[in-house]
């Protein structure tokens, strides 16, 4: 399948069988992320595969939107190691960290995997109660796993607005 109709097929999997995802699968979707850029190459991604029963009993008391699904990345990223923009008033981390997940989601469809993107919760609960070092940020929660039968895109899953909406020529 070409990046096209993978980007405009994919979808955020709600509904999950419970089937462990595929060890390899799994190494090409942790690559996508290894080698997504980053701000001057810092790398500062966290990622937490969370799979063991304790750890997703965690996830699952910080947010309902885990939906079955076997295997959650927590991505977050060292607020210690980001590069600050011309004027002080930005950094890196977050866009840096988008950048690692949205590589992982896209390659986890490629391997025939399916995801969510997870964004309802707290973060600095969920850092806690993961034991993750003060100085790292999660910025989001990656649900994997297969999706259960029945389960499918929303209904406006295909509505887009035109580009002549969204896209302007300077």
């Amino acid at each position: 399948m070409g990046f096209q109709e993978l980007a405009k097929n994919r979808y955020s999997c709600k509904k999950y069988d419970g089937r462990k995802v595929d060890r390899d699968a799994l190494q090409l979707i942790l690559e996508a992320g290894r080698v997504a850029p980053t701000a001057k190459n810092l790398q500062e991604q966290k990622i937490y595969v969370i799979e063991s029963e304790g750890g997703l009993a965690k996830i699952d008391s910080a947010t309902p939107c885990r939906y079955g699904a076997s295997t959650v990345i927590a991505v977050a990223f060292d607020k210690d190691n980001v590069f600050t923009y011309p004027g002080g008033k930005r950094d890196s981390g977050v866009e840096d960290a988008t950048i690692v997940a949205t590589h992982m989601l896209l390659a986890a469809a490629d391997a025939g995997v399916d995801s969510c993107w997870i964004n309802f919760f707290d973060p600095a609960q969920l850092a806690k109660a993961l034991g993750l070092p003060e100085n790292e940020e999660i910025l989001m929660l990656l649900d994997l796993g297969y999706a259960a039968e029945g389960a499918g895109p929303l209904e406006n899953h295909g509505k887009r607005k035109d580009l002549s909406e969204t896209v302007k020529y300077l």
